[in-house]
């Protein structure tokens, strides 16, 4: 048996989780400097701690709508090889060790499938599982 640990995070009602080994820090949402000519979901950079840190909605990035920003809205710094991305979500919620076995692939054709690495079902939860080497190249390409 084979176990994961993932943080998990709300975004539009729904729960999604990414691998805590891409995690480096959990923000609360500030002051975000604007790129001029990003994309719509590149919302900026931020400084922290001196590094430079690209943001981005994520909402935005997988088309789930607006939202304001609320005393729950958090930023996960994310990092995958040597890049560090700040991906926005409505808030986070747990860290949660998911047994590999309760990972179901996502086969519907209505998902752009190549940010998702699954679906984890988990006490009666669903959680959509991201793929944080994917979102990284799309941002970056």
């Amino acid at each position: 048996m084979t176990m994961v640990k993932i943080v998990s995070f709300i975004l539009a009602e729904e729960e999604y989780g990414v691998d805590i080994n891409h995690v480096q820090s959990i923000e609360r949402i500030e002051h975000i400097t604007r790129v001029p000519n990003a994309p719509m979901f590149v919302k900026g950079v931020i400084n922290l701690r001196g590094n430079v840190i690209p943001i981005i909605d994520l909402r935005s990035k997988l088309n789930l709508g607006h939202a304001e920003h609320t005393a729950n809205t958090r930023v996960i710094i994310t990092k995958f090889e040597d890049i560090e991305l700040g991906l926005i979500v409505d808030q986070t919620t747990d860290v949660i060790d998911v047994n590999t076995d309760d990972i179901e692939a996502i086969s519907s054709s209505d998902l752009d499938s190549d940010y998702f690495g699954g679906i984890a079902k988990i006490e009666g939860r669903l959680i959509i599982l991201l793929k944080i080497a994917e979102l990284m190249k799309v941002t970056t390409d």
